[in-house]
């Protein structure tokens, strides 16, 4: 059974930072692409940002230049940096692993999501 547990969600003021980080436990092989998803309130999950087992990135338009994701093989866990907040980035945050469970199989998994909001 894989299990991923974000962390790092919160209350911030327009312009400042928030770290958020997901971590993989469970069996597996190994960890495809890591990826950030949101869903702002009262719209549809998109993308944010995603990073490959070998570390190319890929941003979408709104956070590129402030957001910035890293990963950390040995750990299972993936970052998403978020510097500059403003406050259309308020939404929960999920994270979304690509899992070799076995030998050239693989599963998508979702983290359970954390509360991100920007305000004054």
């Amino acid at each position: 059974q894989v299990q991923l547990v974000e962390s790092g969600g919160g209350l911030v003021q327009p312009g400042g930072s928030l770290n958020l980080s997901c971590t993989a436990s469970g069996s597996f092989l190994s960890i495809q692409t890591m990826g950030w998803y949101r869903q702002p309130p009262g719209a549809q999950r998109e993308l944010v940002a995603t990073i490959s087992r070998s570390g190319r990135t890929n941003y979408a338009d709104a956070v590129k230049g402030r957001f910035t994701i890293s990963r950390d093989n040995a750990k299972n866990t993936a970052y998403l940096q978020m510097d500059s907040l403003k406050p259309e980035d308020t939404a929960v945050y999920y994270c979304n692993f690509d899992i070799e469970y076995n030998v050239r199989t693989y599963k998508t998994y979702w983290g359970q999501g954390t509360q991100v909001t920007v305000s004054s």
